[in-house]
């Protein structure tokens, strides 16, 4: 009977039930696509940098987890400290530049002999190192986005470059400039935005850690195994309140529209709600009868929210590959309970409202 009634109350307002649907849908799509543009991101970021190959990471006091954040004042004469400590193999410095007119492309300024002593180096695809000032290296989801070969000409920050190689993806940023074309760009000369450092043996990275925060109190040092874990969500207060933010403006849209479409739904339905109670149903009838049809709106929305966010996301990383929308299974679960939870708050009023009607007035409303 519950379904019999249900079914034909959604069906006898087709509009107002797409429209319901198509809400807590915008609500579910709301939070899976932009904490999932937030969370790939960020998770994409650790990925690349522990791609490196470094054991341990170096940045100056105060500074962000996001390399984009974090300001070129560290002196290069550093590294020569670095290198002089026990166990430690190798160090390179880094000077970052932001190129904010495309999104967010972070741009690795670098000494090619110590960065690729991190790891075996790059995986080239095609081309080789920069031999010029103007030579840029870029890896291979730049190049497809980009639609660039070796030899073509790029445009970053009012500079044009030459393309002189592309590598796989992987090791930190997604573009390489030599380390004093970077230093004449952004007018730091002899400073550094980070050193990546190697060890001899990677269990001492505890100890090494302990000497370099001897040698540079103050300073930011991080075991590289550590670095993705440091960029979760849950583990960047920034990042967490904003994602917060998210979910909350996406709770109260779902919670008004689902109570402005059953408040009015009930207002309609005040003759039959009155017949309904003239017949023996109980307020518990009404009330169920409404939460059910409201949950079934919900859960409908929910299921076309997360069919369009994968869609979303897919559409996302095919128009700019450089972007991942990481959509996890948790943060499905998460935005259906939402999606739930918002039918259930937005029909408590009209349920009630609708189980205290007097079934003599209501019969006599027209």
């Amino acid at each position: 009977m519950y379904r019999q009634m249900i079914a034909s109350g959604l069906k006898a307002r087709p509009v107002r039930t797409s429209v319901s649907i198509l809400a807590v849908a915008l609500e579910v799509i709301l939070i899976l696509v932009i904490i999932g543009l937030a969370n790939g991101i960020s998770n994409e970021t650790g990925r690349r940098t522990e791609g490196v190959g470094a054991d341990i990471l170096l940045q100056p006091p105060s500074s962000s987890l996001f390399f984009a954040l974090s300001p070129s004042t560290m002196p290069v004469a550093i590294g020569d400290k670095l290198r002089e400590l026990d166990g430690v193999t190798d160090v390179a410095p880094v000077q970052i530049l932001v190129n904010s007119a495309a999104g967010l492309e972070v741009i690795y300024g670098i000494y090619p002999e110590s960065f690729t002593a991190m790891s075996d180096g790059f995986e080239w695809h095609k081309g080789g190192i920069f031999k010029k000032p103007d030579d840029i290296v870029v890896d291979d989801i730049y190049a497809d986005a980009r639609d660039v070969d070796v030899g073509d000409k790029v445009q970053l920050l009012g500079h044009e470059f030459n393309v002189a190689g592309i590598v796989e993806n992987g090791k930190g940023a997604r573009l390489f400039l030599p380390f004093n074309t970077v230093e004449e760009m952004s007018g730091r000369q002899d400073k550094a935005s980070l050193f990546f450092i190697k060890l001899s043996n990677s269990s001492n990275v505890d100890t090494t850690i302990e000497q370099i925060k001897q040698l540079l109190p103050g300073y930011s040092v991080i075991p590289m195994k550590k670095y993705a874990e440091l960029m979760m969500s849950n583990n960047m207060p920034a990042l967490d309140a904003f994602i917060s933010s998210v979910v909350f403006i996406a709770l109260c849209i779902g919670v008004l529209v689902i109570f402005l479409s059953m408040y009015t739904t009930i207002t309609e339905r005040t003759r039959e709600i009155g017949i309904l109670r003239s017949l023996g149903a109980s307020k518990s009838f009404i009330v169920r009868l409404i939460f059910q049809e409201s949950a079934v709106v919900c859960l409908v929305g929910a299921v076309v929210g997360i069919g369009a966010s994968f869609f979303i996301g897919r559409a996302v990383s095919w128009v700019y590959p450089t972007l991942v929308v990481l959509i996890t299974p948790g943060w499905v679960v998460r935005a259906s309970f939402f999606a739930i939870l918002s039918g259930i708050i937005g029909s408590l009023y009209p349920s009630l409202k609708a189980a205290g009607q007097d079934p003599v007035e209501a019969l006599a409303y027209e």
